[in-house]
């Protein structure tokens, strides 16, 4: 009996464990589909409740493109601005430079030309004479004639002197064409002139002259008798401001460039707008010969200035040109942008408008079905066809709607059999409460270790997802690396193409140093010839001087009859003694050009060794370039292959990634699972104390499920 008791209880056991397996099943999945599909219906819900998801697709579209061709622009714009005005920045100052040096080799010829007389003893001899004011009349009028003919030639050798004067210590004032009646002792030219006590004093412009009528400058020095280092008077050279402005004119380098010579104090020497002469320019440089820097102009504008300081005058010679007119050619790159902005912005529109149709209706469609599946309707289908992820999304749509009427179709059914099992079950759950005790033991156990297994798994996906995102830092960084290394190989490459004009233009300016030097030579052969000549006219001087004595003699002899010839010979002899003076003059000058000449000639020797070192360094230079570049593209290959073992790594990362991801899915899943059984062991444990009342709440609820699945149409 005990037996055929156990194995009737052992048979309705496992009946009513059936079951509840398929009354759990069923609601279990009744209860999983029916939340699935209430949040996909609150997900469309919310989405059309705000902005849709095609006017979210067509902003994002729009927005993009602007914002792309706008960053695009303005990054050219500003781009192209700054190297305009490094580019002419540099331009300019280097300009500058060769306009100052030729300025100075003019300058310089009027400083040798005061020097010039500084260092002519005859003249220096008479004009001490003529200080000393005990000198007859006709010899003081010949003195002065003299001293005027001296000025009045060096003018006539150079049209761009104005006037030359000489004032002597003793009040006395000397210059071709003119006679001042007092000397400017107190003008502070003159002063400093005076106490510089030789050295050359550059004078800024005046606009009618010192002491003429025409714009002009002009230069001043103490003249000093060499031998007795007496004072003998002030040298005044006045220059035609002309000069200056056949220098500076055909110096142009751009619309709104303004040339200027300021003195040390800062007054404009020289401008191209006359009406400044004298004026403060207004523009603070710094205490640097030369460079260059952006500043407000005399006009108030921005502008970029270069300046240059002599070393013959000490005056500064500043360029302008206006930021404005630089970059006006860069203004028309921002104007274009705009264009392409609107252009762009109106191509978004069109293209946005057609893929917000394109992905707005379907989602609608998909929409509306939801709302109608979420009524209770379950024969509601989608037609989209497409193959793209919304085709994929209507049949997804689709395939649920089918599981979700078999899974109320297989509810009816499984209610039915439950209210068939019921009175078998009430039997059944009072032999299954101890196993149910056994079961909720084991069931708190596994639980555990399940929320301990999803903990552990969360740890991993964090380190994982970490990884992945230094992985990518280390990614980029490497991209970043590569494009340095090519900057760095167009930048060898344009080092190259440099260093190879570089030596095409060293060896040019070798060939010019030695032809310079083959020419000096030439010129110093020729001086050679020069004084040869003037030693020849020396000694036809000296005979016509004796044959001018003969005749003297015999008209002498001759008596009252060669007293006509007397004279015609006394003549001769002066024009002797004014030929030999000459000629010792010209021979001092061809001195100081020989030895200027030899001075150049052992300059132009030392030179040369200079410039076959230059050459040999810019070819070492031009192999160390060619050694980088090779050793560079070799690191780029290098850094590709490194890039390439770096993506396969990050493939794996994701993939590591991934699997962390499912682990930890399957762990969470596993530890709601094991509570939700021990939950449903607990209530089973607490319900087969009193199965009866379960049972007929059982039989209740059947029939109130068979209720809520008649709602459904299927």
């Amino acid at each position: 009996m005990n037996r055929m008791k156990d194995g009737r209880s052992g048979k309705w056991k496992q009946k009513a464990d059936s079951a509840i397996e398929k009354l759990k099943h069923a609601a279990g999945s009744a209860s999983a589909e029916l939340k699935q599909a209430a949040k996909g219906v609150s997900g469309v819900r919310w989405q059309t409740s705000g902005i849709s998801v095609g006017m979210k697709l067509f902003l994002t579209f729009f927005v993009c493109i602007v914002a792309f061709v706008l960053i695009v622009g303005f990054s050219s714009y500003n781009t192209s601005k700054n190297i305009i005005k490094d580019k002419v920045a540099v331009s300019t100052e280097e300009t500058m430079r060769q306009a100052a040096a030729k300025l100075d080799l003019l300058l310089g010829k009027y400083v040798e030309t005061s020097l010039q007389v500084l260092l002519d003893n005859n003249l220096i001899r008479e004009l001490n004479e003529l200080n000393r004011g005990d000198l007859d009349s006709y010899t003081k009028f010949e003195k002065q004639r003299n001293a005027t003919q001296y000025l009045n030639n060096m003018m006539f050798a150079d049209s761009s002197l104005q006037r030359v004067h000489l004032f002597l210590d003793n009040g006395m004032h000397i210059s071709p064409g003119m006679t001042l009646e007092s000397i400017p002792s107190e003008e502070s030219w003159f002063q400093a002139a005076v106490e510089q006590d030789g050295k050359v004093v550059w004078l800024a412009t005046r606009v009618n002259g010192y002491y003429s009528d025409i714009t002009s400058f002009g230069l001043a020095r103490k003249l000093t008798d060499p031998f007795t280092t007496r004072s003998v008077g002030v040298l005044l050279i006045e220059i035609k401001y002309e000069t200056l402005k056949d220098q500076l004119t055909d110096i142009l380098v751009g619309e709104g460039y303004h040339k200027f010579i300021i003195d040390p104090s800062g007054n404009i020497v020289y401008a191209d707008d006359e009406e400044l002469l004298g004026q403060p320019l207004g523009i603070a440089l710094p205490e640097r010969d030369t460079g260059r820097l952006e500043a407000s102009d005399h006009t108030g504008n921005d502008a970029l200035i270069s300046y240059v300081k002599s070393q013959v005058t000490g005056w500064t010679l500043i360029g302008t040109v206006p930021v404005d007119a630089l970059v006006a050619d860069a203004q028309r790159i921002w104007t274009f942008t705009i264009v392409i902005a609107l252009v762009a912005a109106l191509l978004a529109v069109v293209i946005g408008f057609f893929l917000a149709r394109m992905i707005g209706r379907p989602l609608a469609e998909l929409s509306s079905l939801m709302k109608e599946g979420e009524n209770g309707n379950l024969k509601v289908r989608t037609s989209i066809s497409r193959r793209d992820e919304i085709g994929q999304l209507g049949n997804s749509f689709n395939q649920m709607m089918d599981k979700i009427t078999l899974l109320v179709r297989q509810t009816n059914d499984s209610a039915r059999e439950v209210l068939e099992k019921a009175a078998e079950l009430l039997e059944a759950s009072k032999k299954t409460a101890l196993s149910a005790k056994e079961i909720s033991v084991a069931t708190e156990e596994i639980a555990e270790g399940a929320s301990t297994l999803a903990t552990e798994a969360e740890r991993g996906n964090d380190l994982t997802n970490h990884i992945g995102v230094q992985m990518r830092a280390v990614v980029d960084a490497n991209i970043a690396m590569g494009r340095s290394a090519a900057d760095v190989r167009k930048a060898s490459d344009q080092g190259i193409a440099y260093m190879a004009n570089l030596i095409t233009k060293t060896s040019s300016t070798e060939e010019m140093t030695r032809s310079m030097a083959e020419k000096v030579n030439r010129l110093k052969e020729s001086t050679s010839s020069i004084r040869k000549i003037l030693d020849m006219l020396n000694d036809i001087a000296r005979q016509t001087n004796i044959l001018s004595l003969n005749a003297t003699i015999e008209a002498a002899r001759a008596g009252a009859a060669g007293k006509g010839f007397m004279v015609v010979a006394d003549e001769i002899r002066k024009l002797a003694d004014q030929s030999r003076q000459s000629i010792d003059v010209v021979g001092r000058i061809t001195e100081t050009i020989q030895a200027g000449i030899e001075e150049a000639v052992q300059a132009l020797s030392e030179a040369y060794p200079l410039f076959k070192e230059q050459i040999d360094s810019v070819r070492e230079a031009d192999l160390i370039f060619q050694n980088v570049q090779s050793h560079m593209e070799s690191f780029i290959r290098q850094l590709d292959g490194v890039t390439e073992s770096i993506q396969q790594l990050e493939q794996s990362q994701k993939a590591l990634s991934e699997a962390m991801g499912n682990v930890s899915a399957v762990s969470q899943e596993s530890s709601a699972t094991s509570e939700e059984v021990a939950s449903l062991t607990s209530e089973q444990l607490s319900v087969s104390q009193s199965l009866v009342a379960l049972a007929e709440r059982l039989e209740a609820l059947s029939n109130n499920l068979r209720e809520s699945l008649s709602k459904f149409t299927v």
